[in-house]
């Protein structure tokens, strides 16, 4: 189980990290808010994603 954890850890950490990315290009504005916003946030929704269903799995392992 140590790898799920971890693995849920990591997938946490690029979530909130694709997060913050994205509340800071928004608060200083500027040309590169404009052209990459919406990449970033689409990352971060992707990143969320992943970190749910890695927690899925974990789940599903520790109910066996």
């Amino acid at each position: 189980m140590t790898i799920m954890t971890a693995l849920i850890v990591f997938a946490l950490l690029v979530t909130v990290g694709a997060f913050v990315t994205g509340i800071v290009s928004m608060a200083h504005g500027g040309d590169f808010d404009q052209r990459h916003s919406h990449q970033i946030m689409f990352a971060r929704v992707g990143f969320q994603g992943a970190a749910l269903v890695v927690l899925l799995i974990a789940l599903l392992l520790t109910v066996r």
